[in-house]
């Protein structure tokens, strides 16, 4: 005679769906699997035994499970050493000058931070200035150029010749060719790392005010010597 209300132990097994997700507290752990198959097995009818099939396709989900919760803990491990190791990296940065892909400019004191951009091509270039509002507070025309790498150059000022306040600013570097077709252009930043932050588990590096991504640096100068990572 079976046992009513023991269903069979594979239908609980957690999947890898999104739509299955299950609070941890209600996840089916390897102890609790292998409890319910030993109950399972204790309260069986012995006229009537588990069929060896389905036993055996009990262990097979039950060694899938465990092999689960065994690739979860290596991958936790995988990423503990990475975070360490990002750490460590962006450590040295400290005291050292970089340059970074980036699109804005640091006011600060009335001085403007170092910037450069790259022109792929022969063309004609003019900057925008944009406030943390998006509205331009200069536009600046610096007429046709070759190709070839030229530093951001403002003085600060709006285009009525005010200073403006401290803050972040993005800068836009429009560039057509005599065709009037826009070209692609670079922007970078250059600035002396102070600190390292970190966010979400990331490692960002303070050039400024500005956090700076590692991934984004093209450039390193320690003591007068420059290494490009392009």
């Amino acid at each position: 005679m079976a046992i009513v209300g023991l269903e069979p132990v594979y239908q609980n097994i957690p999947t890898w769906d999104d739509s299955n997700k299950k609070d941890s507290k209600d996840e089916l752990g390897l102890n609790q699997f292998l409890n319910m198959l030993v109950a399972q097995l204790k309260h069986q009818d012995p006229l009537n035994p588990m069929d060896g099939t389905d036993f055996t396709a009990q262990l097979a989900q039950f060694s899938a499970l465990e092999q689960q919760f065994q690739m979860n803990s290596s991958l936790a491990e995988i990423q503990n050493v990475l975070s360490a190791q990002q750490k460590g990296n962006a450590i040295d940065y400290i005291g050292k000058t970089v340059k970074t892909l980036d699109n804005t400019l640091v006011v600060k004191g009335g001085q403007v931070d170092t910037g450069v951009y790259r022109l792929s091509g022969r063309a004609q270039v003019s900057l925008y200035l944009y406030d943390s509002r998006g509205m331009e507070v200069r536009k600046i025309y610096k007429g046709w150029q070759d190709a070839g790498e030229y530093e951001i150059e403002w003085d600060g000022r709006d285009n009525e010749g005010n200073p403006i306040s401290d803050g972040t600013y993005q800068v836009e570097v429009v560039a057509e060719d005599d065709q009037g077709l826009v070209i692609p252009i670079s922007t970078y930043v250059s600035g002396e790392v102070t600190g390292v932050t970190y966010r979400d588990g990331f490692a960002y590096l303070m050039v400024d005010d500005r956090a700076i991504s590692p991934s984004a640096i093209v450039e390193v100068n320690d003591a007068g010597n420059s290494h490009g990572q392009e």
